[in-house]
């Protein structure tokens, strides 16, 4: 007999660790024999598997002996070592699923198995697994089967992946189910009217119930119409600008639109439409009632207010009556009393008589700048002011008014700035306020008045309160108390005009009110800050002013007439008496004098070839007012200078365009010595003596 060739060193010669452990096992003492004695099939076999990078066992022999390459270890496990042992031993608690598969092989028959779910022990538990496997069966050279090879990847993993992935999708689509359920309701039981309409022509597609229970239409009456078919006429054009701008791609536009219900009936309604995939989708809320009971509302408080307004009228006139007859009451009987001297030939008596009239004029004048002040119809002189220099001139006089129980300091900023503001109104609101002061401290007390800088306010809410004071940089003049305080219900009340405390014939309830007017007007605020008991503190936040301090005229009328002049003045003014007495101190400074009664007068003579110097014209004049003619002046005759005189024009005097270029206003009552001085003024005539 031939010898068998013995095996060549170092088989199998595949690297690895499983090449090793085959080379080291004792075969000698296996059934299936040492190495020597290995059919040749079987070595080659076993050579391709140690070499694969494929999980792969070799299964030989009728005890079906167990090999495997390196990438099949993983998925033992914990499993003892399997080279060498009987398959059916290895997987012992998966062979009722796989031992057909085994058997079919060996007879010959290959067999594919993927993703097949075992339960199999090899951490020491049973775990749940999936394997793509094949039997392929192995032939010697006479084609007689040896044994099987089995290539098997592991697909736990993916299969796991796989069956979240379907739960996922399986929960999404539920998902995606309940919230078009959810949508579908909101769609038909929502009260708010939705509608879906092309993008390119603005046709409606689709409208929920909401719809036709606001608008009465059906569906079938709307789908199929152009948006604008119920849209008010009067805002077809902002739809279609709306429409225009979604079209260009604006994400979102809300607009308010005003529709026609199929009863005829106008509804308003408030839209949030967004646009999308070729589709306009709209959601709108119904505002009809909403805004019918807020314009009732504002129509009450309108009225509340009004009637308000006309019980503090009718509870105060009284005390303004009593104020006015008294000054009424101080001008009559000095001027009857005059004349009566004059009659008696007891001229140097006269002078105290006029005296005395004039002051009552004067406190008449006051009380009536104060309700105008408080209308916001008042024009003031609003320039440069001191108000240090202010505080020191008024300290005698608040001296005397404040009595001796009564201790008053006054301080100002060292560096106080410059403010805004109309000079004889501030000085006005001060007395006010101190006179108040004053009051409010009958059995004495003492009353600071404090003037200081403050930057930068009304930037982050710092000082302007509830006044609405506009950002920037202020003078604050505190007037501050030790008296009785107000209440809140009081603080809140205390800017109302005839609102008083007092009673009836000891105040009128327009001091505060005419500071607040006042205020307002000049670009200023005022708040009061007050406890019952504590005392009062109220701020005046003036404006900062960057102009220059002008020179204070002289304040000396002379009583000698002036030279003639060659200049000419137009006087226009529509009460005879004040137009008499305005021409006479002209003639005094020595002006050559044309008279006009009303504005069409006064253009009559200014189209004419007359040439004037200078305009004197009240702003309240019938047919064209005092305005209108100083333009036609101005155009005609460009250098001459204009005088406006105002006492109420309230469509002119609330205007910020009032006094233009080259012109000068005056506030009616105003006295001979102002007139005379703001005339010499403005004709470059100041200072120049009398003859």
């Amino acid at each position: 007999m031939a010898e068998t060739p013995p095996t060549p060193p170092q088989f199998p010669h595949a690297p690895g660790a499983m090449s090793a452990k085959v080379r080291a096992f004792d075969w000698a003492s296996h059934p299936l024999g040492p190495m020597a004695g290995w059919p040749d099939t079987l070595r080659v076999v076993l050579e391709l598997m140690l070499a694969s990078h494929f999980p792969k066992c070799l299964v030989w022999g009728e005890r079906q002996t167990t090999f495997h390459n390196d990438a099949y270890r993983p998925l033992l496990g914990d499993k003892p070592d399997a080279l060498g042992r009987p398959f059916p031993e290895v997987w012992h608690e998966t062979w009722h699923l796989v031992g057909d598969m085994a058997q079919r092989a060996l007879a010959g028959q290959a067999s594919f198995w993927q993703d097949a779910p075992f339960t199999v022990q090899r951490y020491g538990y049973p775990e749940p697994t999936f394997f793509t496997f094949g039997f392929s069966p192995v032939r010697d050279v006479h084609g007689a089967v040896g044994g099987y090879v089995v290539t098997i990847i592991e697909t736990t993993q993916s299969n796991h992946a796989q069956q979240q992935l379907r739960a996922e999708a399986s929960s999404l689509e539920q998902q995606v189910v309940q919230r078009t359920a959810d949508r579908d309701r909101l769609w038909s039981l929502s009260d708010a009217l939705m509608m879906v309409a092309r993008l390119a022509d603005g046709v409606i597609v689709s409208v929920n119930p909401g719809w036709t229970v606001a608008l009465g239409w059906s569906e079938a009456e709307t789908v199929g119409r152009h948006v604008r078919a119920f849209v008010l006429d009067e805002d077809a054009a902002e739809l279609d600008a709306e429409g225009t701008l979604l079209r260009a791609g604006a994400p979102r536009r809300q607009v308010r639109m005003r529709l026609l219900g199929r009863d005829g009936q106008l509804r308003t309604v408030a839209w949030s439409v967004v646009s999308g995939d070729g589709f306009l989708h709209a959601i709108g809320r119904d505002e009809t009632e909403e805004l019918s009971r807020a314009l009732e509302l504002t129509e009450a408080q309108e009225r509340l207010r009004q009637g308000q307004k006309m019980e503090a009228i009718g509870q105060l006139t009284g005390g303004i009556a009593h104020d006015f007859n008294n000054m009424l009451q101080g001008i009559v009987l000095p001027l009857q009393l005059m004349q009566r001297r004059l009659q008696q030939g007891r001229v140097q008596e006269v002078g105290s008589y006029i005296d005395t009239a004039l002051a009552s004029a004067r406190r008449a004048a006051s009380l009536t700048q104060r309700l105008l002040a408080f209308s916001r119809r008042q024009p003031l002189d609003v320039r440069a002011v001191d108000v240090a220099a202010v505080l020191a001139g008024l300290q005698t006089m608040l001296r005397s008014s404040c009595g001796e129980n009564i201790a008053l300091s006054v301080q100002a900023d060292e560096d106080l700035w410059l403010v805004c503001t109309d000079l004889h109104q501030l000085e006005n609101a001060v007395l006010n306020l101190a006179i108040n002061a004053r009051d409010a401290m009958p059995a004495g007390g003492r009353l600071h008045l404090q003037a200081s800088n403050a930057a930068r306010l009304g930037e982050h809410g710092a000082g302007s309160g509830s006044s609405g004071l506009a950002a920037g940089d202020y003078v604050r003049l505190s007037v501050s108390d030790s008296g009785t305080g107000m209440a809140g219900d009081v603080i809140e009340r205390a800017f109302d005009p005839f609102f008083t405390t007092k009673p009836i014939g000891l105040g009128t309830g327009l001091g505060l009110s005419m500071i607040y007017g006042y205020m307002r007007q000049t670009s200023g605020a005022v708040e009061i800050d007050s406890q019952p008991g504590v005392g009062t503190t109220v701020h005046l936040y003036l404006p900062r002013c960057a102009e220059e301090l002008q020179p204070a005229a002289p304040a000396v009328l002379h009583a000698q007439t002036h030279e003639r002049r060659h200049d000419a003045v137009l006087v226009v003014e529509d009460d005879a008496t004040v137009r008499a007495t305005v021409v006479e101190l002209l003639q005094e400074l020595g002006f050559q004098i044309m008279q006009a009664a009303d504005g069409h007068e006064a253009m009559a003579l200014l189209s004419g070839a007359l040439q004037f110097d200078l305009l004197v014209t009240d702003v309240g004049l019938p047919g064209p007012n005092g305005r209108q003619v100083a333009d036609l002046a101005r155009e005609r005759l460009p250098a001459i200078q204009v005088l406006l005189m105002t006492g109420y024009a309230e469509r002119a005097a609330s205007s910020d365009s009032l006094v233009g270029d080259g012109m000068e206003l005056l506030v009616k009552p105003f006295d001979a010595g102002t007139f005379m001085r703001k005339v010499q003024q403005m004709m470059g005539c100041e200072g120049q003596p009398p003859t």
